[in-house]
């Protein structure tokens, strides 16, 4: 967990995670997953209870603001947009696009198809949380400002599922493998191994 001060008496912090059900890239540059999963102690002990985000998540749809989707928690490089962020019974889901007409949006779903970039984090201030006897918190309410895609998640046993890359990309990769697959064979033609 990082914190960052925001202004007078309000820090922002972030939670790093890696969907285990999958962050998913399809039609080209959409993605969703899962921003944060209940019940799930984190590396920083904190671990968030189910209708944490509801309260931020009606504020926000009541005066027509949104989530923001930004690069690794800088609020300078914004990526995307979140089309669709909710709870459900599992955690927080998000479904939204990575914008390519940006160059970090490129850049961005060039990683994600890699497999490069596989984790979501979520920037945040705490507005209720109780310590939970084992030096962490169960995060009961909290003002959810942005979920990101970065580097390193919080939650190190979950990972990305699937991935769809844009046409031209995947007919290239799909040409490499089949060229690294006969020069293999050819290979192993040549010297038995």
């Amino acid at each position: 967990m990082t914190e960052m001060p925001m202004t007078e008496g309000c820090v922002l912090e972030h939670k790093f995670h890696r969907p285990e059900a999958g962050l998913v890239l399809s039609d080209g540059s959409a993605l969703s997953g899962y921003a944060s999963v209940f019940g799930r102690r984190d590396r920083g002990g904190d671990v968030v209870m189910p209708g944490a985000y509801e309260a931020s998540l009606a504020a926000l749809k009541a005066r027509g603001g949104q989530v923001k989707m930004l690069w690794q928690h800088d609020p300078a490089q914004p990526i995307g947009v979140w089309d669709e962020v909710g709870e459900d019974a599992r955690g927080l889901w998000v479904r939204g696009r990575l914008l390519t007409d940006v160059a970090r949006g490129r850049e961005a779903l060039a990683l994600v198809a890699a497999g490069a970039i596989d984790g979501l984090s979520i920037g945040y201030r705490t507005v209720r949380a109780e310590r939970d006897g084992q030096g962490g918190r169960r995060l009961v309410e909290v003002e959810l400002w942005e979920v990101s895609l970065v580097t390193f998640p919080m939650l190190p046993d979950a990972r990305v599922a699937g991935k769809t890359m844009p046409a031209p990309q995947a007919e290239a990769c799909a040409l490499l493998r089949d060229l690294t697959g006969a020069l293999v064979a050819a290979r192993r033609n040549l010297t038995g191994c």
